[in-house]
């Protein structure tokens, strides 16, 4: 796939999301407008997030970091109301799925949703999921699959169940990488860091019956942490490589003004402190994860 842009971070996003302005801030700038002749890589977020605006902030800042023409294009199921996301938001930059589905797109992302104590097919768009879902494996180029997202996409396509945990997974946790010989890992040390923020997981035991599913990485506190399958071209990723900064201490102080009882995101904070800064520990594995998916998995 030949490209003739030299944009040094070429990611085209709808006209007027509040990403643009809130990224410029941190000196990564998104583009709104394809240039006439350019062929961008078209990658679908179906972000089933409540707080839309937060992870579109955080995938724009990782899809960014490419010399590749990227467009992100955002998904919204049918007869779901958005709690926490303006309906003049969802309108305006999101498009339903069967308005998309007769084109052929090179990559999807989905995420995770707060959703994790209701069985899979008692959630009220399971359907559209698994449609969504049997769809991308034919016209998707490749797919990742994020948190609660990668626990129904291994449910869907090979049964994995999920368990709850006795408290929520919370904070920043080593992964091991089982196997390294993958571009996605390239520049990735066998050894590094991954937020997580989840009430239940999956087991190796179960990924382990399965022939056509292969671990990738591993935690010790935090169990597996990337699953792939042999001949296809997705990665399921139990936590967030993808959150900024920030986002643990967002979600930490949310649940903090509603009265939750919390403990603070562990190996986080500066001296396990929320008053003494955050620890960025997974920017070079995120940044090296994104850039390795869109170059030699998406781009082809």
């Amino acid at each position: 796939m030949a490209f003739s842009i030299s944009i040094t971070m070429p990611l085209f996003v709808p006209k007027g999301l509040p990403a643009v302005e809130k990224l410029a801030e941190h000196g990564i700038t998104l583009y709104t407008d394809v240039p006439a002749g350019v062929r961008t890589l078209k990658i679908l977020l179906l972000n089933l997030m409540p707080v839309k605006e937060v992870t579109e902030n955080d995938i724009a800042r990782q899809l960014s970091k490419t010399a590749l023409p990227v467009e992100l294009i955002l998904v919204k199921v049918r007869g779901h109301k958005y709690k926490n996301t303006s309906e003049e938001h969802m309108e305006r930059f999101y498009r339903y799925f069967d308005e998309l589905s007769s084109r052929q797109y090179e990559g999807m992302i989905v995420t995770g949703a707060p959703l994790e104590r209701i069985p899979f097919e008692s959630v009220t768009y399971w359907d559209q999921l698994t449609e969504i879902f049997d769809w991308s494996r034919t016209e998707i180029g490749s797919a990742i699959y994020l948190c609660w997202g990668a626990q129904i996409g291994l449910y869907h396509h090979y049964g994995v169940p999920k368990y709850e945990l006795g408290h929520k997974l919370f904070g920043v946790y080593e992964q091991h990488l089982m196997q390294q010989h993958l571009p996605i890992f390239r520049g990735i040390p066998s050894r590094f860091n991954m937020p997580h923020s989840r009430y239940t997981e999956v087991r190796r035991e179960d990924i382990d019956q399965v022939d056509d599913l292969e671990i990738y990485a591993e935690g010790p506190k935090s169990g597996v942490g990337i699953v792939k399958p042999k001949n296809r071209s997705e990665f399921f990723v139990m936590g967030h490589l993808e959150y900024s900064p920030s986002t643990l201490d967002t979600e930490y102080r949310r649940d903090l003004s509603r009265g939750l009882q919390i403990a603070p995101p562990e190996n986080y904070y500066c001296n396990d402190n929320p008053q003494d800064g955050i620890i960025y520990s997974w920017q070079q594995p995120a940044d090296a994860f994104y850039a390795n998916w869109l170059n030699y998995y998406v781009n082809k």
